[in-house]
């Protein structure tokens, strides 16, 4: 059975409460955990606008994206993205990079409501 867990993001770091979220969204807080089973619960995240980004990140901190051609190699800096898509984009990122990489990915992440 899922359950849905309000996240409050007010003054919480990034990479802490990516974690957080991840460890929910897989099912590693219940007792029946299986690397190979989806049982992970819903996830809501609140005022995500004040979370709290540290260091110099903003300014520092690349994304890689490529397109497939020669070349084509793109890159984006945490700044740009959150001006672009704003910080629910920079969160997603972090807690797809912390879900598994294979077919249990994407059902995961449809889990994750961010307001």
């Amino acid at each position: 059975m899922r359950n849905t867990h309000t996240i409050d993001a007010t003054g919480k770091s990034l990479g802490r409460l990516a974690t957080n979220i991840a460890d929910l969204l897989r099912g590693k807080t219940k007792v029946g955990f299986a690397p190979y089973k989806d049982d992970g619960d819903f996830v809501v995240v609140e005022n995500i606008s004040k979370i709290a980004i540290t260091g110099k990140k903003k300014k520092q901190k690349i994304y890689f994206h490529f397109t497939g051609f020669i070349g084509g190699m793109k890159e984006m800096t945490m700044e740009k993205l959150i001006e672009k898509k704003g910080v629910g984009e920079v969160l997603k990122k972090a807690v797809s990079g912390m879900l598994p990489k294979n077919k249990l990915k994407p059902g995961m992440l449809k889990r994750l409501t961010i307001k």
